[in-house]
């Protein structure tokens, strides 16, 4: 009852039919008889005026409302209907706006995302195009039974390389396509930094050792944080990958780590030719590639390392000097506030 009354449209209607009614009284005990009917007819006739006006203010307030929703059905979001006052109107009138003011924010989001993916499918193009023309290439001239067997087997395996670089990138591509849309569930359960940096070093030992580089890793034991071992890895290990790529042979790469009770903390540095100035703030951008970038770069490593990294409370982030190598700090946090 007492909500009900606050409402400021409530009590002016209910102050002006007191008043009527006051005021009816009052010239019925004045004049009587004769009087008091006329009084009556009046009073009621005051308070259907009252009615009727009350009501039509209330149908042209309507009436804006529903325009207000037209306009705002047409696509004008910047709209703005609050008049910060009580009564059952005013907050109708704060509510629609809280529902535009979200599918407005919500319209944004999908303009972006509709951009993102237009720029996605161009880049994703270009980075497909340059390997198949060079498969066809390479196809057609392994038709010529003429070719020499030393072309052949080396044609051969330039057709296999870029079909292992084709594969690598779609696979590449459907793992971050599904961090985007929130398809991949990220494990919150006990992990080893040791066995996260060793199970991401393990693919690299290889190339590296037939390079000539050093792989270094350095850490406690029992550092440890909650988190998803394979994610981990994965982002990993795309960093470890571009730190090995612009590592000259004989150089090296060193991964040490450490946690504390706030985050876990992993470092990863090379000995390579270092990132440029300008390049240096997108390099965690989608296919972006700096001017160091290597011939087979295609700019998603470090991106897809930090899409990883951020869902599971973590952040990355780079310092490089030209000439001096690079450093990648790594934290991923053990509780979120």
């Amino acid at each position: 009852m007492l909500l009900f009354l606050r409402n400021l449209e409530i009590r002016i209607y209910t102050g002006i039919l007191l008043v009527l009614c006051a005021a009816a009284a009052l010239f019925g005990g004045i004049f009587g008889g004769a009087g008091a009917a006329l009084a009556a007819f009046l009073s009621g006739l005051a308070v259907s005026a009252a009615a009727f006006l009350f009501e039509y203010w209330k149908y042209r307030q309507i009436g804006r409302l529903a325009d207000y929703l037209t306009r705002i059905n047409a696509g004008e979001y910047d709209l703005d209907v609050r008049d910060n006052a009580e009564g059952e109107l005013s907050i109708l009138k704060n509510e629609i706006y809280k529902v535009t003011s979200r599918l407005a924010e919500y319209n944004e989001k999908l303009r972006r995302e509709k951009v993102q993916l237009a720029d996605a499918m161009s880049d994703i193009s270009h980075q497909l195009k340059t390997p198949l023309t060079s498969m066809m290439m390479m196809a057609d001239l392994l038709r010529d039974e003429d070719l020499p067997t030393d072309k052949r087997e080396e044609f051969t395996a330039r057709l296999l390389a870029q079909l292992e670089r084709i594969q690598w990138l779609v696979s590449s591509l459907l793992k971050l396509s599904k961090l985007d849309v929130g398809t991949v569930v990220m494990k919150r359960e006990p992990v080893r930094l040791r066995d996260a940096v060793e199970k991401a070093a393990a693919p690299l030992r290889i190339p590296m050792e037939l390079k000539g580089q050093a792989l270094l890793l350095n850490g406690p034991e029992d550092a440890a944080f909650p988190g998803d071992l394979a994610w981990t890895a994965e982002a990993l290990l795309n960093v470890m990958k571009n730190c090995m790529e612009h590592t000259p042979a004989g150089g090296e790469v060193r991964a040490e780590w450490s946690d504390n009770p706030i985050y876990a903390e992993i470092r990863i540095a090379d000995t390579g030719e270092g990132i440029d100035k300008a390049d240096l703030p997108h390099i965690f951008t989608r296919f972006y590639r700096g001017k160091n970038a290597s011939e087979d770069s295609v700019g998603i490593g470090l991106a897809m390392a930090k899409s990883i990294l951020s869902q599971q409370h973590g952040e990355i982030s780079a310092l490089s000097e030209p000439g001096r190598g690079t450093e990648f700090r790594i934290r991923i946090y053990k509780t979120v506030i």
